[in-house]
């Protein structure tokens, strides 16, 4: 039984299978080895040969460089007070969340959708249930499309959402199944345990019989109308179902130019392979008077003729012309194509050399590239805010932390490709030092600081007397 089954048995719908199938074509693409496509079988006149397409594997470059572009280590999270910065720091570094978020941003631009799901640790159970307030940390669960199952969504927002991941324990495998719903208006959290054999959900377990799972209880009330989990996609409408939540890969669009890249990068490498420089010999020149061979046995430069060929010569060099440049001319228009298809614009990547580079460039604002980004951070900017309004509300439920979850949450995104900084703060410098900025005003924007902080960190007129005085001295 797989888990669209299960949750059926359970009395919950979800998506369609088919889209399912539809992810697995485009994690082929992610992995670079798409079925059918890189490995094929050609008849050459005489038997069938297996081949394997050499590939550029676009389908890994693409969501990588979006997620750079998005979350970066120069991503900044901000919140209003100081007791809460530091509580929502110390969740994020203990969850490795700079790491595993530029990699879940790269999954979700390729696979089309993730989550984000903070779920608390070692709270005390007792037999009328948890206890509030005795959980000692928050952990962070990061899950791909694969193990999204949306139960209810509106408007394109999913509300209601089943999770599950395959874990082993003492050499058993268990799929564990997590399914958020609402009860009466407030958010219930359902925690299952099955066995898992043979890639099929079986028999459910005992959360209490099987170890790591003793204090997870059965069900959890939250008391919250507010979800506890996030969900995170590129913000390209579903075109493959447009009645179905879920996000699509950035290169769903584009898998013919996918293909035309890697057609075109192996008919490059092919070239050079069939083309090397060869040399044709005739038995009688591969060996002196006493039998001692004149070339080395290993050696793939020379290929030996039958006894009975009409060639006159006794060496016979081959040397192919390489058409690089039509090559290289080739692979350039499909990535201009690629490029254009994801989000990019026109050349964004060139072909140098035998491998793909990206150009740099800073762009401005009017550029298809610019426009991308910013559609992009509109759903990034609501993810990273409500995942840490949610472990606020965590902080404050399981482990009385006597936060404020209404604190305003600032999301600063690194524009370094947008603008040219450097240019920018000098410009800023020049018109503070004419009087048309204030001193304040300059710390607000480059130093991050409210305008209170930033007028407070001044130097006090009495310090600069001071320092002219000691200078005069």
């Amino acid at each position: 039984m797989n888990i669209t089954e299960k949750l059926k048995e359970l009395g919950y719908s979800t998506v369609p299978e088919e889209f399912y199938t539809k992810v697995q074509e485009w994690k082929s693409w992610y992995v670079g080895d798409v079925k059918g496509f890189h490995r094929y079988k050609v008849h050459n006149g005489a038997s069938v040969v297996r081949c394997k397409r050499y590939t550029l594997n676009m389908g890994k470059k693409i969501p990588e460089d979006w997620a750079n572009l998005l979350m970066n280590e120069r991503v900044e999270i901000t919140l209003e007070g100081q007791r809460e910065q530091d509580f929502i720091d110390r969740v994020f570094t203990e969850n490795n969340f700079l790491v595993k978020a530029n990699e879940m941003q790269e999954k979700a631009f390729a696979l089309g959708t993730v989550a984000f799901i903070p779920r608390v640790v070692g709270m005390e159970a007792t037999e009328e249930g948890p206890v509030p307030g005795s959980a000692d940390g928050i952990v962070m669960d990061y899950v791909t499309v694969e193990h999204i199952w949306p139960l209810a969504w509106r408007n394109g927002i999913i509300t209601e959402c089943a999770f599950d991941s395959i874990v082993t324990i003492n050499g058993e495998d268990y799929c564990y199944l997590q399914i958020h719903h609402k009860v009466d208006g407030l958010y219930d959290i359902e925690n299952r345990l099955y066995r898992y054999r043979n890639n099929n959900v079986d028999a459910e377990v005992l959360l209490a019989d099987v170890s790591g799972f003793e204090r997870v209880p059965q069900v959890v009330h939250t008391g919250s109308d507010r979800r506890q989990f996030v969900i995170d996609r590129p913000n390209i409408a579903n075109n493959y179902d447009d009645n179905i939540p879920l996000g699509i890969s950035v290169f769903a669009n584009a898998i013919d130019v996918l293909k035309g890249v890697d057609v075109a990068y192996d008919s490059y490498v092919n070239e050079f392979i069939l083309g090397k420089k060869r040399i044709m010999v005739k038995p009688s020149a591969t060996k002196d008077l006493d039998g001692e061979p004149f070339f080395d046995p290993d050696d793939l430069t020379y290929y030996v003729l039958p006894e009975d060929t009409d060639n006159n010569g006794i060496i016979t060099p081959i040397d192919m012309t390489l058409r690089t440049q039509e090559h290289n001319t080739g692979i350039q228009d499909q990535l201009n194509l690629l490029s254009s298809k994801c989000g990019f614009g026109e050349n964004h990547y060139r072909f140098d050399q035998g491998s793909v580079a990206t150009a740099t460039q800073v762009i401005s604002e009017n550029s298809t590239m610019f426009r991308t980004i910013k559609k992009h951070e509109i759903i990034l900017e609501q993810v990273l805010t409500e995942l840490c309004r949610i472990i606020l509300r965590l902080g404050n439920t399981a482990m009385n932390a006597g936060l404020n979850e209404d604190a305003e949450v600032t999301i600063d995104f690194d524009d370094s490709i947008i603008e040219d900084k450097t240019t920018e703060r000098n410009n800023d410098r020049q018109d503070l030092a004419a009087g048309i900025m204030n001193d304040w005003e300059y710390r607000m924007k480059w130093y991050n600081e409210d305008e209170a902080t930033a007028k407070k960190m001044l130097p006090k007129m009495e310090d600069m007397t001071d320092e002219e005085e000691e200078e005069i001295e």
